[in-house]
């Protein structure tokens, strides 16, 4: 399969407060942020050229990054409008938004108190996460090897790079054993995520979901929960043990990436998507093709 390299597009991207060519948007070698990890990012959509909880988005970037002990540069008001500029320039209504922020090439060591903040907005088109097949017949997850950390072993809650390189691990390793992704426990062996979403499950008219102790609260997962409130659906959150998947019926993904996606198994477990599942997804279809439309 070919794939169009994301340092070889045609396009713009907004970088320290100027947009530049796609191709121009560069980094030193000796960047911090690659050796270190010292980055967070964000991962955004539009619909019909508005930004889904836009706001929410850049008020984490810039708390990710005091979490990792930098001060991103300038403020939610202008992360926001830098993204709108950066959608509207590329001239797409529908595309997928990467903000970032990382420390320079100043420093070179674990310390890094000179290194100058930069950030840089991509946006680029990218369709659901899992193919629509995959969508409709439910993913299969396997159940990772890797576990989230502790909250007193990382920064959690924020949205950094090195957060994801368990994430990485593992889904590589479930789709190389014929699975789309895997669920990730978290140091206590309790069930956390997917390697990029979070996850509900549902039996007798209730959703449960794990308390978000550990990874991160998603900013789709709150729109979902307010949406199946909004529905009259219990929403209870509350640490769940992994053999606790065999009395649910129902399982999806949310995300920014994913969006909604049921999910028909993980591991030894099976689930039926019903009427929990496809009422949210409709629910979350129609808001964001609400906007397309508008």
């Amino acid at each position: 399969m070919s794939l169009l390299p994301y340092d070889d597009r045609d396009g713009l991207i907004w970088l320290d407060g100027k947009l530049v060519p796609f191709r121009d948007a560069k980094l030193h070698v000796l960047t911090h942020g690659l050796h270190y990890a010292s980055a967070v990012f964000e991962g955004e959509r539009a619909y019909g050229g508005e930004v889904f909880h836009l706001t929410e988005h850049s008020q984490r970037l810039i708390d990710s990054g005091k979490l990792l002990d930098f001060t991103i540069p300038y403020s939610v008001e202008e992360i926001d409008r830098a993204t709108r500029e950066t959608v509207a320039a590329n001239k797409m209504a529908d595309c997928y938004i990467r903000p970032i922020a990382w420390r320079g090439s100043e420093m070179m060591g674990v310390s890094a108190q000179q290194n100058k903040i930069h950030v840089a907005i991509a946006v680029w088109e990218w369709p659901s996460y899992f193919s629509p097949e995959a969508k409709m017949k439910g993913l299969r997850l396997q159940i990772s090897d890797w576990r989230r950390p502790a909250p007193n072993t990382a920064p959690t809650k924020a949205k950094a790079v090195g957060l994801y390189m368990i994430c990485t691990l593992s889904k590589h390793k479930a789709e190389r054993e014929g699975y789309q992704d895997a669920l990730m426990l978290d140091w206590r062996g309790q069930i956390a995520e997917a390697t990029g979403a979070n996850i509900f499950f549902a039996k007798d008219g209730k959703l449960h979901t794990p308390t978000p102790d550990c990874f991160l609260d998603g900013i789709t997962r709150r729109a979902v929960i307010a949406m199946a409130k909004g529905r009259g659906i219990e929403v209870i959150e509350r640490p769940m043990q992994p053999e606790e998947m065999a009395g649910f019926d129902e399982c999806f993904l949310t995300g920014t990436a994913a969006e909604v996606t049921p999910v028909s198994e993980i591991g030894p477990y099976k689930f039926t998507p019903g009427k929990i599942c496809q009422a949210l997804l409709g629910e979350f279809d129609l808001a964001t093709r609400a906007k397309k439309a508008a």
